[in-house]
């Protein structure tokens, strides 16, 4: 009697024992935590110069399943090709600015995932003013070849090939599934508007600086973030190529290393890293006589996994 009452016992406690699970944040999807954090850097190279080893600038951030484009200098396609990425899956693109070695990508990107018959969704552009006006022109340039393929020929979807384009200012620009992407004013020179973004999800954030002299706004933009990237250049490396009057327009364009190491000073980033650089084999050497903290030169095809951890790697590209 005393063993059946035991084993009644346990079957009203199992019964009625209910686990407590988290609750799931409408941002972080059902599972209720927020999906990996990563970015790769796609092209480092500074300026309009062809550099094999380093492409024009480029920065793909993924933050759980959605893939966040940053600039789109020449040979993007390779890059994400080298680095498995679907063409197609790059939807959604934020320009710093309307230099040509920032933008020249943008043809590649519009016209050829779609005329592999791969991309059926439409591209949507986020830049400074301009942005919408450059889009229309592109696709006003091309609009023979969209003809022939949408209309003609190949048949591919009208809506692969659309494009929506959003001049913006400071401020949120893009907010969902929990990726919010803020847009900042920088000091480019006479480069006007200029931009640079933070990136927050999971807790986490990234900073990315464009093209920029030392700028009060961006340090304010970038306290407590997890991964700075910073362009930097060093004329003093490239002295012998060019003239007094191009080395000043350098200066009057960009930040110095020296500057820059200040900058990480004054922000403090769990890491900082090096793009769009000039001068590569100066530049280290110069900062760390004003920054002692993490830093790496960047890499085209380095990814960065943001979390708890820090965790880089590099890749060396292939051309199979």
């Amino acid at each position: 009697m005393k063993l059946i009452l035991r084993f009644c016992i346990a079957a009203i406690l199992i019964a009625s024992f209910q686990p407590v699970f988290a609750q799931p944040s409408a941002q972080d999807g059902a599972t209720g935590i927020p999906g990996k954090f990563i970015v790769t850097l796609l092209g480092t190279g500074g300026g309009p110069p062809v550099r094999l080893r380093r492409f024009g600038p480029s920065t793909l951030i993924q933050a759980g399943d959605q893939k966040l484009l940053f600039d789109c200098g020449r040979g993007v396609l390779f890059r994400l090709t080298q680095a498995g990425v679907p063409l197609e899956s790059i939807t959604r693109v934020f320009l710093t600015h309307l230099h040509s070695d920032h933008i020249v990508g943008i043809p590649d990107l519009l016209l050829t995932p779609w005329a592999s018959s791969a991309r059926k969704s439409n591209l949507e552009f986020w830049g400074p003013a301009g942005t919408s006006t450059m889009m229309n022109g592109l696709q006003q340039a091309f609009a023979f070849d969209i003809h022939i393929r949408r209309d003609v020929d190949e048949r591919f979807p009208a809506e692969g090939i659309r494009v929506l384009s959003h001049d913006v200012h400071e401020g949120i620009v893009y907010e969902h599934g929990g990726v919010k992407v803020k847009a900042f004013l920088v000091d480019h020179g006479p480069v006007k508007p200029a931009l640079g973004y933070r990136i927050e999800y999971g807790g986490y954030s990234v900073v990315l600086s464009g093209d920029t002299r030392y700028s009060e706004n961006l340090i304010q933009n970038s306290k407590g973030t997890d991964l700075l990237i910073h362009e930097a250049s060093d004329p003093d490396a490239i002295r012998a190529h060019l003239d007094s009057e191009k080395l000043e327009r350098i200066r009057a364009h960009h930040i110095t290393a020296e500057q820059l190491g200040k900058l990480f000073v004054t922000v403090k980033p769990r890491l900082a890293v090096l793009y769009h650089t000039s001068g590569d084999y100066n530049l280290l050497s110069k900062l760390r006589n004003e920054y002692s903290g993490p830093v790496e030169m960047g890499e085209d095809l380095m990814t960065i996994e943001i979390a708890e951890k820090i965790n880089l790697h590099q890749t060396t590209p292939t051309w199979q």
